[in-house]
């Protein structure tokens, strides 16, 4: 028996890319390997589930298609001022879309769903699901080089260029740094003048992967950031974080690094991080994507016994 069909509003766009469209491929990969039929932005009489993303998608088309046998649930994430430093109005958007169209709602952390609440954001019948990476793109290094004789390799990686995700704080740790004990790589978009960091323009999925497992810790001072694609992929590959202490990086680290409230904790965390390194690496416990998609098929009302 044909399985029931599944449709994704959003717009796909080849790697390298933002967090949610990687995660919406990776899901999207997921979901077909079992076998379902997944479309993107087209809704037919035979579609049971619609997975919304945010406001990224035709919504005046979406409405001419959507009927009463489809289950819709919409992914945000944000609040988008809050995490932009600027409203343009997308958050009221996607609230209006929230409430016109959605049976349930999906949120990537608890900040998250605080925050929107904070900032007057009612969801529908929300529930968190963090997000998952591509086990066949992201995962461990079969072994690693001994940290013995040679420098600890800090990584960061960015699809944004926001100042939000933290740029002043790296430059101000590229001055405190020891760089005979250290070397750091920057991979994605910066309109920042780095001196010492390594700059690498943004790269596919598969190339980041495999440039996180040449490293051995990963460092991130976004802030306001509800789940982060980039730790999540770095954590993935087996690389404690050395993170911010703001929006939802905490919840996804969890005890697989250090977090920082101020920048002049951070070269005495860096040199507690590398001492635990080992330790650390030990606790790194994300979701998988099998699990993950568990999660969104019992939402969409696809699940066992749907």
């Amino acid at each position: 028996m044909e399985r029931p069909a599944v449709a994704i509003a959003h717009d796909f766009r080849p790697p390298p890319s933002g967090g949610s469209n990687q995660f919406l491929l990776a899901l999207r990969g997921e979901l077909r390997r079992r076998g379902l039929r997944v479309g993107a932005n087209v809704v037919t009489s035979r579609t049971r589930a619609c997975l919304l993303n945010a406001h990224a998608f035709d919504d005046r088309a979406l409405r001419s298609m959507l009927h009463p046998g489809c289950r819709v649930v919409h992914r945000v994430d944000g609040p988008l001022a809050t995490y932009r430093g600027f409203d343009d109005g997308a958050d009221a958007r996607i609230a209006a879309l929230n409430a016109e169209l959605a049976h349930a709602t999906v949120v990537q952390s608890r900040y998250s769903l605080e925050a929107s609440a904070q900032v007057g954001i009612e969801l529908r019948d929300p529930v968190v699901i963090p997000n998952a990476v591509d086990p066949e793109l992201f995962y461990p290094p079969a072994s690693r080089e001994p940290l013995t004789g040679r420098k600890v390799r800090l990584i960061t990686t960015s699809w944004s260029d926001n100042p939000n995700k933290g740029t002043e704080t790296y430059r101000w740790l590229e001055r405190q740094l020891d760089w005979s004990r250290f070397e750091w790589t920057f991979a994605g978009r910066t309109a920042a003048a780095f001196e010492r960091i390594r700059v690498v323009p943004p790269v596919g999925s598969a190339q980041v992967a495999e440039l996180l497992r040449e490293h051995d810790v990963f460092v991130t001072a976004s802030v306001h950031d509800a789940a982060s694609n980039a730790l999540l992929e770095a954590l993935a590959c087996g690389l404690p974080a050395l993170y911010t202490l703001s929006g939802g990086h905490a919840e996804i680290a969890g005890e697989a690094g250090l977090g920082f409230a101020e920048r002049e904790e951070l070269p005495e965390l860096l040199d507690r991080l590398v001492e635990e390194l080992d330790e650390r690496r030990e606790l790194i416990r994300i979701p998988t994507l099998a699990e993950t998609a568990d999660r969104y098929l019992a939402v969409l009302g696809l699940g066992p016994g749907a």
